[in-house]
């Protein structure tokens, strides 16, 4: 008998994991949760755009909400794209996305600014098929039916492993789902494949509901970005604050990459993933990020990737990425070429 994925495991997933596309409400609260952490001492206010189980729960789990000379408010979004609307109407400041959303925004001309990067493995990104699925290559997906989230990380590396295998978005049939939807798809065994990132790759995995039938590694660039309102970044205070912010989010990674285990559990807690599936996730790339800064070869693999949408007339106008990228953040920040980490044990 074939093990099932538990049904209770999909509402916390979809809560967290439409997480790079698809249209969302979001849900505002002031104050840090129970810690307190984000009531600060300051003057200034700075509004946060996050994702459930996001920047404030590692900032909190690594002791980065202590002591700030500023107050945080957060908002917390599923998705990214409504989370870039909420950047554009200035009601958010700042807020975490992966390397795609960026581009839709910047397409529809949207007031965002890139101001900071991660670099991590895409080993998480992947195309998923059944386990007792034929196919063995990805050209044998020719005139399959595919699962991806619309204008997701995970649309931009199946239309790069397509490509890789000499077929396009019209040598297969797209379904655009959202996470949720697309895992009773995959699971119920009415699609053939699935395009989707961590941690529901390792949730499939970990439930022997499928295998890998490729992934991003070395295909796409594993960047994630923080982006910021031009207004805010204007205003002094407010950017000291982002500065201040953007430090905070680098030592809160560090402590992730050297307390994986102890992530995974706060992470598993919050978000009510499984903690096997949690700590999958960290250390197969949630963990492996590092800060990097955003220099001319991730503005240079951003284009790319915007070029391709533009091509295929998913973003109706040609995008200049670097006229939505600010520096000022980058001293002292490696290349965004670093090559991500790999975990050993928990120090």
């Amino acid at each position: 008998m074939r093990r099932r994925l538990a049904p209770a495991l999909l509402l916390p997933l979809a809560l967290l994991l439409a997480a790079c596309s698809g249209t969302s409400s979001a849900d505002t609260s002031t104050g840090g949760g129970s810690g307190g952490g984000t009531d600060g001492k300051g003057n200034v206010t700075l509004d946060v755009g996050d994702q459930k189980g996001g920047s404030e729960a590692v900032l909190r789990a690594a002791g980065e909400l202590d002591s700030l000379d500023y107050k945080i408010h957060w908002s917390t979004f599923t998705s990214g794209p409504p989370l870039l609307e909420a950047v554009n109407a200035k009601a958010v400041d700042i807020g975490g996305v992966g390397n795609t959303p960026p581009v839709f925004a910047a397409g529809a001309n949207s007031k965002i600014t890139v101001v900071a990067a991660t670099h991590g493995t895409a080993k998480g990104d992947t195309i998923l098929v059944p386990n007792n699925s034929k196919l063995k290559k990805v050209d044998e997906l020719k005139g399959r039916s595919i699962a991806v989230a619309q204008g997701s990380s995970a649309h931009y590396q199946l239309v790069a492993s397509l490509k890789k295998a000499g077929l396009s978005l019209k040598d297969v049939q797209v379904k655009y789902l959202q996470p949720a939807d697309a895992l009773a798809a995959f699971t119920g065994g009415k699609v053939d494949a699935w395009a989707v990132w961590d941690p529901y790759t390792s949730q499939v995995l970990r439930g022997k509901q499928g295998r890998v039938l490729t992934d991003g590694d070395g295909l796409t660039n594993g960047l994630g970005f923080q982006v910021a309102a031009p207004s805010a970044l204007k205003d002094a205070k407010k950017s000291a604050a982002i500065s201040d912010y953007l430090k905070r989010l680098r030592r809160a990674q560090e402590w992730v990459f050297k307390h994986p285990e102890t992530w995974a559990k706060v992470w598993s807690k919050d978000t009510g993933l499984p903690y096997d599936v949690a700590l999958d996730a960290v250390k197969r790339t949630n963990g492996t990020r590092v800060t990097v800064a955003v220099d001319k070869p991730a503005i240079a693999s951003e284009q790319q990737i915007a070029d391709t949408f533009t091509a295929l007339k998913l973003i109706p106008r040609k995008v200049d990425f670097a006229s939505f990228v600010d520096t000022r953040f980058n001293a002292g920040l490696p290349p965004s070429t670093t090559a991500p980490r790999t975990f050993g044990k928990e120090s």
